[in-house]
């Protein structure tokens, strides 16, 4: 059971173990301010709150901003306001440095509601109320054109954690996947898929001369099947200009919404069945599919470029071409303009995709899109299109660096890719020989089904551990690392706490008993008092990253978690302790087994019970 017994100090109907006390402090702050004549609101002075540096608290205020206001030195402000603050509750100091206000918390009432709020709330700790607007939520989106490389997968790992980081926050979230199934891309491979491939060229057969079947062979995935003929047919066709235009024939027809779309769609749809399942071994799932050829059929495009055509901000190239003039959104002026026509009038890429984001703006209030960072450019020349048909309304976009090999950028066509299943499979392998010397006596299932958790979710964290925007260099010995910054490190640490909990007779049911203010030992370790530190940020952190999209934090959180929980675990004792300090530990260690549980789900990876 839950001790309900209220403590002085912070109430616990709460999301954030930190909200009441940024809000005591900054009320109180706030009155003191009132006092010095600043006419600024509450919200102001809780915007403000910070950390300070390490030693001076617990929360800290600036007061450079106000006393510029009041017209006054910073210091003095400061030092009149600390004077002025009765005894917050909850708060043990409130004192002054320099143009600082440094507040330090009541340690132990702290400490005991945060493990209070983590017991009661459980697999919701972290997670707050639902609140708007609606957030689209579009990721990954990768050409279906071949097996998706660990380079492309970033992009869904990105957007899958960020989505989930939203839905913690409160905001209804959908995902979605757009199928860009036009274009000379796409066109290539269902052209040379048409035909049988005793009927391609020579230089194709040569190349792939195992294939014989229009149709993958039993257990062979169709991403890698079908998509093994992009390399080699892109280079044919570009090599002769009579294959050129037949795909380009295609993709033309596709574009104006004639020819049969079932039929064309055959191998896009079977690559991206593919695509999807290997994403699924990564616990990445879609809410929705949108087909880039949906958008000519629907008329979509046709009333984007009949907008644009009668728009003041429409440009004509001296072929014919619609466009516009990106400079004033960011266009380079030796490149100055964005198309949305050909000189013949057929539609380019951007004019579908300005309809398709008009589509989202109809869904939802807030459009989110996750890209490379070679697409700067083109989020540029959407605006200035989405500016010239009268659309006021804008994406936000999260940007990612690319993955690349020691020897280079990773590339589709060039054929220099590392291929994501291939990477999985190898995670699981290297997986199961760790299991196979480590745990003899689980069975051979149970060990399988361990690596699968283990080797999918190594890779994962690794993608997520550098912020979104710097490059990561993919290693094997590091993505597949079961120690220091990884995966299988947060996984260990929950599989640690749940054996001990198991030990102590607390596998199941809602967790220890929080003890009492009364029944508390008056004095911590440092390492407890840095684990329930460490845990009580989680919502904090949640809230902060559903605003900015810096969801490496979150895989940086769940690191320090764990290794806070090590230094507790390997130096203190927990079941051989005496009470009361037993009954605080094992409080700790169903606490920071629930943290872990819930960091390792927000990051999509595999909470381990045992390993």
């Amino acid at each position: 059971m839950v001790d309900e017994a209220p403590d002085r100090g912070f109430p616990e109907d709460e999301a954030d173990p930190w909200s009441p006390a940024r809000r005591q402090l900054a009320e109180a702050v706030h009155r003191a301010l009132q006092q010095e004549g600043f006419p600024g609101t509450l919200a102001e002075v809780e915007r403000n709150l910070g950390e300070p540096p390490q030693g001076k608290g617990d929360l800290a205020l600036p007061a450079f901003r106000w006393a510029k206001a009041l017209h006054t030195n910073p210091p003095a402000l400061a030092e009149r306001l600390a004077g002025a603050i009765p005894r917050v509750p909850g708060f043990a100091r409130i004192s002054h440095e320099g143009g600082f206000l440094n507040a330090e918390l009541e340690a132990l009432p702290f400490f005991l509601s945060t493990l209070r709020m983590i017991t009661r709330r459980g697999e919701r700790y972290g997670s707050w109320p639902a609140t708007g607007p609606t957030v689209l939520l579009e990721h990954t989106s990768a050409n279906p054109t071949g097996a998706l490389h660990v380079g492309r997968s970033r992009n869904g790992v990105l957007g899958d954690t960020y989505a989930r980081v939203l839905k913690a926050r409160g905001f209804p979230v959908t995902t979605e996947f757009y199928v860009d199934d036009l274009g000379r891309q796409a066109a290539t491979l269902v052209w040379i898929w048409s035909m049988p491939p005793s009927q391609w060229p020579a230089e194709i057969r040569q190349a792939l001369p195992s294939v014989t079947s229009t149709e993958p062979p039993p257990g062979t995935k169709p991403d890698h099947y079908y998509g093994q003929a992009y390399v080699p047919a892109f280079a044919y066709m570009r090599a002769h200009p009579e294959a050129e235009a037949e795909v380009n024939a295609l993709a033309n027809q596709v574009e104006q919404g004639a020819g049969d779309l079932s039929t064309y769609r055959r191998v896009p749809k079977a690559i991206l069945e593919g695509i999807l399942a290997s994403l699924a071994r990564m616990n990445i799932r879609f809410d929705r599919f949108v087909w880039e050829s949906e958008l000519v059929v629907d008329g979509s495009v046709h009333r984007v470029l009949e907008r644009l055509t009668s728009s003041q901000k429409a440009h004509r190239a001296e072929d014919g071409a619609l466009g516009v003039d990106g400079r004033p959104f960011g266009l380079p002026e030796e490149s100055p303009f964005v198309y949305a026509t050909r000189a013949d009038g057929t539609h380019l890429y951007p004019a579908r995709d300005v309809a398709y984001h008009e589509g989202k703006f109809e869904r939802a209030g807030r459009v989110i899109n996750v890209l490379g960072q070679d697409h700067r450019l083109h989020v540029q020349g959407l605006f200035a299109l989405l500016d010239a048909v009268g659309e006021q309304r804008r994406p936000e976009t999260l940007f990612y660096g690319y993955v690349n090999l020691p020897e280079g950028k990773m590339t589709t066509r060039g054929g220099r890719v590392v291929l994501l299943d291939h990477v999985l499979d190898e995670g699981r392998r290297l997986a199961l020989v760790e299991l196979e010397a480590r745990r003899p006596e689980l069975s051979s299932a149970e060990r399988e089904e361990i690596a699968e958790k283990i080797g999918h979710s190594a890779v994962r964290y690794h993608l997520l551990r550098v912020q979104p925007d710097k490059p990561i260099v993919f290693r094997w010995e590091e993505a597949l690392s079961f120690e220091g910054k990884s995966a299988p490190f947060l996984q260990y640490a929950h599989a640690r706490a749940s054996s001990l909990l198991r030990k102590g007779g607390e596998g199941n049911g809602p967790g220890p008993t929080v003890p009492s203010l009364a029944e508390a030992p008056p004095s911590w370790d440092p390492r407890e008092s840095a684990l329930v530190r460490s845990l009580s940020r989680l919502p904090g952190l949640v809230d902060r990253v559903a605003q900015d999209g810096s969801v490496h934090l979150l895989a940086v959180y769940g690191h320090d978690v764990a290794e806070r929980f090590n230094e507790f675990y390997q130096s203190l004792r927990v079941l051989d302790a005496e009470p009361p300090v037993r009954h605080l530990r094992l409080a700790l260690v169903h606490c920071a087994r629930q943290v872990l549980a819930n960091t390792l789900d927000l990051l999509g990876l595999e909470p381990l019970e045992r390993m």
